[in-house]
């Protein structure tokens, strides 16, 4: 499963602006954020779909999420805002 690419991440641009709305959350490059100084969130495309490996737990691996349709974004959204306290 490669990177998300310019054209998926535009895709998921409406995600990513509410994710640059988050203070805790610091974008290092385009789709790939930062929670304090450990890589947080980036995103992966396939033929089946659009999908993010966040690492909810700090001392965790990354957990792929499938982000495909807005009800899967909305779910990692939830988790994200879990993880950082919000």
């Amino acid at each position: 499963m490669k990177h998300a690419g310019p054209e998926a991440l535009d895709r998921l641009e409406p995600l990513l602006v509410e994710l640059r709305g988050l203070s805790a959350l610091r974008e290092k490059s385009r789709g790939a954020f930062y929670l304090r100084s450990k890589a947080f969130l980036h995103f992966h495309e396939d033929p089946t779909g659009l999908f993010a490996d966040v690492r909810l737990d700090p001392d965790g691996d990354f957990v792929r999420m499938r982000v495909s349709s807005g009800a899967e974004r909305a779910l990692l959204m939830k988790a994200i805002e879990n993880a950082c306290g919000l």
